[in-house]
């Protein structure tokens, strides 16, 4: 089976270690635990990896979060792989900091990166990883503290969370949606 693992975040030096950056963290982590190394090709990096029997395409797209959905489509295409072998890896501060939520479906919940996504694939019945980055800004601060950087505290606490949305992506992976949202969602 092959998949497309698409981390979304905005490119930059200015971006990185943001809270927006969240997929591309998590997509540098998965492409770390085989040994993967991302080249720069159309519309984004990617990394080619296997985990056992699965075949993935890891891709950080180039075109900015809001326009994701233009990689997303490509590498879809472009690979040839099915709607719901697509997994997301997305930021999410609906959730608390660190929390993962396997869907194999759903709203974009106001986010713009899955919005230009759904709407460049035609659908919102795509799979999606959600990492919570939590809500600790007041009132109408919302862009400020997305776009704003990981605080030491959040860092230091990454560094166990990490790993465990990795082992989430692969048991997705490896076994499906089901076992991997048994095992990973709301811990």
């Amino acid at each position: 089976m092959k998949y497309l693992i698409v981390g979304l975040g905005n490119i930059g030096p200015e971006y990185e270690c943001t809270r927006h950056n969240a997929g591309f963290i998590i997509a540098d982590a998965l492409a770390d635990s085989a040994g993967a190394t991302f080249s720069t090709e159309r519309y984004g990096d990617v990394a080619r990896m296997r985990v056992k029997s699965a075949q993935l395409v890891v891709l950080k797209p180039s075109t900015y979060m809001n326009l994701s959905g233009n990689a997303v489509r490509y590498w879809r295409d472009k690979e040839g792989i099915a709607l719901e072998n697509i997994l997301v890896i997305v930021d999410d501060c609906a959730l608390p900091f660190g929390a993962i939520r396997l869907k194999p479906s759903g709203s974009d919940a106001g986010h713009n990166g899955l919005k230009n996504i759904a709407q460049m694939l035609g659908t919102q019945a795509y799979p999606r990883l959600r990492f919570g980055i939590g809500n600790d800004f007041p009132r109408g601060g919302q862009i400020d503290y997305v776009l704003g950087h990981f605080t030491d505290a959040e860092i230091a606490a990454m560094s166990e969370r990490i790993p465990v949305a990795v082992d989430a992506i692969k048991t997705c992976c490896l076994v499906g949606m089901q076992k991997a949202m048994c095992d990973f969602n709301n811990k």
